[in-house]
């Protein structure tokens, strides 16, 4: 059996004294994982961890691509192939959509300037303006093409369709089928029910710091009382 491009085993992590992740293990392979919960479950802070961004102590082991990730910095992390688009884009307000781009680029790998504005043309007509000039969808873009420009095998996205409008979170989905297509793996943060089913089979949903279930997207999307329980939402599958 093959190495699985990211495993993480028994991880805890902690911010101070106070515990946050509890034992969390999954691997990821071939296939897009969702991990879904409602807000304070420790998405974020395991997003953090596998980045080397935060808390600020953690242990178990992460491995990607056979290496230990656990106590590296953030920047080599994401040299070894892991790219980031984190929770609210975290973009610079003066610098222009071009300026980000250009401060990621490298001269190697396929993911370029031109290719990321292929992407989203939207980003193109808009090359000049700054990121507090920008929409949130465009942002959003912006935050994906910066993330792409470190050419990475993983993408890690945390909450990306959060405050969008339903129809750039169409636009999104498309294009994040897209990129799987191309062979990008990808591990979605999400609380949208809708998203987390349409890109990932595979449903992780996180409570209290801990992996509490492991779903396929069918299963959650069919259960009501599962939606009700670990989401906290309406289920998908109502009908009138």
């Amino acid at each position: 059996m093959s190495e699985p491009l990211l495993a993480v085993e028994a991880l805890n992590a902690f911010y101070g004294p106070a515990p946050v992740l509890h034992d969390v293990s999954f691997a990821i392979g071939d296939e897009p994982i969702a991990i879904v919960g409602r807000n304070g479950m420790g998405k974020t802070t395991l997003c953090a961890a596998i980045m080397g961004i935060s808390p600020p102590r953690a242990t178990g082991s992460i491995r990607f691509l056979g290496h230990e990730l656990v106590g590296k910095p953030s920047f080599k992390i994401a040299r070894l192939g892991i790219g980031y688009v984190p929770q609210g884009r975290r973009l610079f307000p003066s610098l222009s959509v071009d300026e980000h781009l250009r401060m990621v680029a490298s001269r190697n790998g396929d993911w370029t300037i031109d290719k990321v504005y292929d992407l989203f043309p939207r980003l193109a007509e808009r090359k000049q303006n700054g990121g507090a000039q920008l929409s949130g969808g465009e942002q959003q873009m912006l935050a994906i093409g910066r993330a792409l420009l470190t050419n990475p095998q993983l993408l890690i996205m945390d909450e990306p369709s959060e405050g969008l409008a339903p129809a750039i979170i169409e636009t999104l989905v498309t294009t994040f089928r897209g990129l799987e297509e191309e062979g990008l793996r990808i591990l979605l943060i999400e609380q949208n029910l809708g998203v987390a089913t349409a890109l990932a089979e595979r449903q992780l949903i996180m409570v209290g710091g801990e992996v509490a279930a492991e779903v396929t997207a069918t299963q959650l999307s069919s259960d009501p009382e599962a939606q009700r329980r670990y989401l906290g939402v309406e289920p998908l599958a109502a009908e009138a």
